[in-house]
């Protein structure tokens, strides 16, 4: 199973919170209940269990992010694919994001992230450079000194 983080959200506007993350797992057909369930412990997991009545538009950009986190998380994703994912956020609220994804990573998820900034590919553990389509470099980075 593979989660998807993008820059922009893609959260539903019509949809709450809860809906936006139990959405993906109506298509997987997972039943009501443990739909629920999921989606409630991946908004607590991003800190956002206080916010699943509310509607996108009322939500920070980063926490529309992080909805966007809890929907990837509620199908249990083996891999999360994350397009830009602090792209549209403030610094600050880039490196919470961030952290977060690392901390998934060291709980054994594997995080492909696509970004543009040398500053986030650092903090990887491995970096693949495409250049029109093509792999340029792919080399682990040493951490430390």
């Amino acid at each position: 199973m593979i989660g998807f983080i993008f820059q922009q959200y893609n959260l539903n506007s019509k949809l709450n919170v809860l809906e936006n993350v139990e959405l993906p797992l109506i298509y997987r057909g997972i039943h009501e209940k443990e739909r629920r369930a999921r989606a409630i412990y991946s908004l607590e997991r991003v800190g956002l269990s206080d916010r699943i009545d509310h509607m996108p538009s009322q939500l920070s950009g980063g926490q529309q992010q992080r909805v966007s986190i809890a929907r990837a998380l509620a199908g249990n994703p083996q891999v999360i694919l994350a397009d830009e994912p602090t792209g549209a956020l403030d610094s600050k609220t880039g490196i919470e994001v961030l952290q977060f994804l690392q901390n998934l990573n060291e709980e054994g998820n594997t995080i492909v992230l696509i970004t543009h900034d040398n500053s986030i590919a650092q903090r990887a553990k491995r970096i693949v450079r495409l250049h029109d389509g093509k792999i340029t470099e792919d080399a682990l980075v040493e951490k430390g000194a």
